[in-house]
C-alpha cells in the first residue's frame, strides 16, 4: 500500500478501487434522471446528485457485490437504485424539515419550491423501481421495496417521537433503523444477493449495513452538537432548533432533574427557544455525560459492523469496509 492510499480516507479508497463501476453508475444515473417532457426533473436531481456527496450507499452496493465475486452487470443498476432512493428521501426530508442547506449548499426546496422537491422525489422513487425490475430478481425487489417502506415509516414515526420527551432510546433506535440504517442494510444486502452467495454471507452483509447505518446516524446527531458546519453539510445546532429529540438529548432527559426537565419541555416540546438556550443544552448534556454515552453507543455499533465482516471472504474490499466502520466514529474522536 502506497503513501497516497494510507493518507486517503476509507470511503476515498473505496471510491478509487471501484472507480470504473462508479463511473458506470454515474452514467446510468444521468441517463435515468433525464425527462423529455419535464426539464425541471433533471435540474432538481442534478442539484443534489452532482453536489459532491460521498455516494456512500451506492459504493456499499458495489463493494458488497465485488467482495462476493460478482462479475455481472446488475450491481450497477442496484447502486443507481440505492442512490435514487436516497436522493428521493433527501428531497422529501428537506421539505418536511423546512431545511435551507444540504451538503453545504442551498436545498432544492429553497432554490425551486416544495412542490418541485416532492414531485421530483416521487419521480426518482418510480425510476428506482424501474431499475430494480431490470435486474429480474424478485428477492432484490423485495429487499429494496421493504427498505423504501421502512424509510417512510421511520420518517413518520419521527414526526410523532421527535418532540415528545417520553421518547425512549428504543424508539429512537426504531426511527434510526428506519430513516437511515434500512437503506445502508439494503445497499449491502442486495450486493450479496445479486452475487448469489450463501445465506450466511447475505445475512452478514445486512448486519454490517444495519450497524454501520446506526453508528452513522448517532455520529451525525453528535456532530450537530459539536461538529463544524463543513463536517455535516448543515448548520450545527439545527437539530436543536428543529426541536429533534436525538440520542444525546434523550440520554440527558432521562437523567434530568425537575429544573432541567422544565428546560427541555420549554425548548423541545413547546418550541420556546431563547438566546443562550443552545449553550444551556450543551451544559446539561455535559453534566450528565450524554455526549460521551452516545459516543459509546456509536462505538458499540461499529464493533457489531466489524464483527459481521468476519463472515465474509478475505478481500481488500473487506478491509476497506472494516476501516470505513472505524472512520464513522473517528469524526467524533
Amino acid at each position: 500500500m502506497g503513501l497516497d492510499e494510507v493518507s486517503q480516507k476509507p470511503h476515498e479508497r473505496l471510491a478509487a478501487w471501484l472507480a470504473g463501476d462508479m463511473a458506470a453508475v454515474n452514467g446510468l444515473i444521468r441517463e435515468r434522471m433525464a425527462s423529455k417532457h419535464a426539464p425541471r426533473i433533471p435540474e432538481v436531481t442534478a442539484h443534489l446528485v452532482e453536489a459532491g456527496g460521498k455516494r456512500l450507499r451506492p459504493l456499499l452496493t458495489l463493494a458488497a457485490a465485488r467482495l462476493c465475486g460478482y462479475e455481472g452487470p446488475y450491481h450497477i443498476h442496484l447502486a443507481a437504485t440505492v442512490e435514487f432512493i436516497h436522493t428521493a428521501t433527501l428531497l422529501h426530508d428537506d421539505v418536511v424539515d423546512e431545511s435551507h442547506r444540504r451538503r453545504g449548499k442551498p436545498t432544492a426546496n429553497l432554490l425551486w419550491d416544495n412542490k418541485s422537491s416532492v414531485l421530483v422525489g416521487d419521480y426518482l422513487f418510480a425510476r428506482s423501481f424501474q431499475l430494480m425490475v431490470e435486474t429480474g430478481s424478485l428477492r432484490v425487489m423485495d429487499i429494496l421495496a421493504n427498505a423504501s417502506a421502512t424509510i417512510s415509516e421511520g420518517e413518520v414515526l419521527q414526526l410523532t417521537a421527535a418532540q415528545d420527551l417520553r421518547t425512549t432510546e428504543d424508539i429512537y433506535l426504531q426511527v434510526v433503523r428506519g430513516k437511515t440504517a434500512a437503506l445502508f442494510a439494503a445497499a449491502t444486502e442486495v450486493g450479496g444477493v445479486v452475487a448469489g452467495v450463501p445465506e450466511a454471507q447475505v445475512a452478514a452483509l445486512h448486519a454490517y449495513g444495519d450497524a454501520l447505518g446506526i453508528a452513522f446516524q448517532i455520529v451525525d446527531d453528535l456532530l450537530d452538537y459539536g461538529g463544524a458546519d463543513a463536517q455535516i453539510g448543515k448548520n450545527t445546532g439545527d437539530d436543536f432548533r428543529e426541536r429533534k429529540l436525538t440520542l444525546p438529548v434523550i440520554k440527558a432527559v432521562a437523567k434530568a432533574d425537575a429544573e432541567e426537565r422544565a428546560f427541555w419541555q420549554r425548548v423541545i416540546e413547546k418550541g420556546d427557544q431563547r438566546e443562550g438556550d443552545l449553550a444551556q443544552a450543551h451544559a446539561i448534556m455535559a453534566r450528565h455525560g450524554a455526549m460521551e454515552a452516545a459516543r459509546q453507543d456509536a462505538l458499540h455499533w461499529v464493533a457489531v459492523a466489524r464483527e459481521s465482516l468476519t463472515q465474509l471472504p478475505e478481500h481488500p474490499l473487506r478491509d476497506m469496509l472494516h476501516d470505513l466502520a472505524d472512520f464513522v466514529v473517528e469524526r467524533i474522536a
